[in-house]
């Protein structure tokens, strides 16, 4: 069991967006809030990440109003919570050059900024959507901005061109194509990201690589519907119940009861919005014992009963 792939899926992954940006200097673009951009992006989603990759020159990226990093061709930067941002041709400059906004109607061509003969800057400006409900745990661990130096390299260097193009042809199955292009990139990008995490961070990726919330998140993902206990977990993976529980809590943010409960409804909500299953039947496939007490727990979560849920979902879906 892999749980980073485990969750991937269950948070559907779904649309990419992309448009090519083609810079000379002195220039800024601003990004509104990905919340506002979903109805003209990607409405059927209900979280959009955004990130941007950089082909060739230089430039700086950061949250709106707050520090910038300087970017090399092959970085890439995300905002996966779908701040505004900013990307720019000096660390300073701010005067809006381009601003992408809900109303914007250049998607998905390519957005040209300054003189043709100093355009030296390109860089790729996508989108991924998402579920963010009722229980994400890899967007709860994730920064507001995440700069991942040279990751668009090897395998992935065509990346950026091949997704712009694939974008602006319409071809049979190009939605399944930029979402699986797109999910790729973002791997590569969480992988980064994961081997370069300082001893001292917290959060669900960081417990995947620890001796102890490792083995026991990979457990718990791998049967969700045992019903687990705190002392038959810990004995699984040969540790104390006291270890296990301080450890958990110190890296997930949540004991690890607590995670499978909302881990299975997240199972739950994955099932509702995507099948005809029953409501009853998904409960019990999930580690629930009666559809009353599946009902219950997920309404808890999410504001929603399960049948609300999904009728709300697949509505959305079309």
């Amino acid at each position: 069991m892999d749980p980073l792939s485990d969750v991937l899926r269950a948070v559907r992954l779904s649309g990419a967006y992309f448009f090519l940006v083609e810079a000379a200097p002195p220039w800024s673009v601003t990004t509104c809030a990905a919340r506002e951009l979903v109805p003209r992006v990607l409405p059927d989603v209900e979280h959009l990440i955004s990130y941007h990759i950089l082909i060739s020159g230089s430039c700086w990226g950061g949250l709106e109003g707050g520090q910038r990093v300087r970017l090399e061709p092959g970085d890439a930067i995300v905002f996966p919570h779908g701040d505004a941002h900013i990307m720019s041709s000096a660390e300073q400059y701010d005067t809006a050059t381009e601003r992408q906004t809900a109303a914007s109607r250049r998607y998905p061509e390519t957005v040209r900024i300054g003189p043709d003969a100093d355009r030296d800057t390109t860089f790729v400006c996508g989108f991924l959507g998402c579920d963010a409900r009722p229980y994400n745990p890899l967007l709860t661990s994730l920064p507001r901005r995440l700069h991942v130096p040279g990751v668009v390299g090897g395998w992935l260097s065509e990346f950026p061109r091949q997704v712009v193009a694939e974008s602006r042809r319409s071809r049979v199955g190009s939605d399944t194509m930029l979402t699986r292009m797109a999910e790729l990139m973002f791997i590569e990008v969480m992988r980064y990201y994961l081997e370069q995490l300082s001893p001292q961070h917290t959060g669900w990726l960081a417990g995947l690589r620890d001796d102890v919330v490792g083995p026991a998140i990979t457990t718990l993902h791998a049967r969700p519907a045992h019903p687990w206990t705190l002392a038959e977990l810990a004995r699984t993976i040969a540790t104390s119940r006291t270890v296990l529980a301080e450890r958990f809590s110190l890296l997930v943010g949540v004991p690890p009861m607590l995670y499978l409960t909302q881990w299975r409804l997240q199972l739950a909500a994955e099932q509702l919005a995507r099948t005809s299953v029953k409501v009853a039947v998904i409960g019990e496939q999930v580690g629930y014992e009666s559809d009353a007490a599946f009902s219950r727990a997920f309404k808890r979560q999410t504001g929603l009963s399960p049948a609300s849920w999904r009728r709300k979902r697949q509505s959305a879906t079309g």
